[in-house]
């Protein structure tokens, strides 16, 4: 049965509107990068990469409040985050258990995001060399300019949100995200405008590698949904 004029014209505009909602992410996420590098390079310019005025009330409040019950957590987010276990096992594990439930593209994407977003950390902390606090609480590598720990947890996020769309993923990430962005800065490994910059990062590369792959990622849930 051939179309009508009006049912072919509701069939563009659909997907015109499709086209707008993942061009609408993408802008989005390419927004929260570039703003995350520019905050590195306000960062940079100043006199010997100081912190900002909020970076040093945020970690006054912070030293006030260490105790022994706030260290435990807070070094697990950072053995959790980072290390052996943030770079390689979580990833792999992720991506393993993905392909055990042949969600294959969903694997891909993860795996791309972590590697960009991990990537991206590296790059700019060797370019802005920027100091960590004095008062830290863990043994880190050099640049403190964005959080990888940060970085790492909001792809993760962002990603299985993604891929199992489910609103409990979605806050489930966001308060791993969190937890992770007070740990970084309860440590002493960050200041807080580090963990921003990871924030920005995570999110935007994984919403950044969503986007060419939205439509796959939308028809292998589809097929594997019980």
């Amino acid at each position: 049965m051939n179309s009508t004029p009006a049912e072919e014209k509701t069939q563009t505009d659909v997907a015109g509107a499709r086209k707008v909602s993942r061009r609408w992410p993408l802008i989005s996420a390419l927004v929260a990068v570039a703003l995350a590098a520019a905050l590195g390079v306000v960062i940079s310019v100043r006199a010997g990469n100081l912190p900002l005025g909020f970076d040093e009330e945020w970690a006054s409040e912070v030293l006030e409040n260490r105790g022994i019950w706030f260290d435990a957590p807070a070094l697990f987010m950072n053995w959790l985050g980072g290390g052996l276990v943030g770079v390689l096992v979580v990833p792999l594990g992720t991506v393993a258990v993905l392909c055990l439930l042949r969600r294959f593209w969903a694997a891909l994407f993860f795996a791309i995001a972590a590697a960009a977003s991990a990537g991206l950390v590296q790059l700019l902390k060797g370019l802005l060399h920027r100091p960590r606090p004095e008062d830290i609480m863990v043994i880190a590598d050099a640049g403190s300019f964005p959080s990888g720990h940060v970085a790492n947890a909001a792809t993760l996020a962002v990603t299985l949100a993604i891929i199992v769309g489910r609103v409990w993923v979605w806050a489930a990430g966001a308060a791993y995200t969190v937890l992770m962005m007070l740990s970084r800065t309860y440590l002493g490994a960050h200041w807080l405008s580090d963990t921003i910059g990871g924030l920005l990062i995570g999110v935007g590369v994984a919403v950044i590698v969503w986007a060419p792959l939205a439509h796959r990622l939308a028809k292998e849930r589809l097929k594997t949904a019980p």
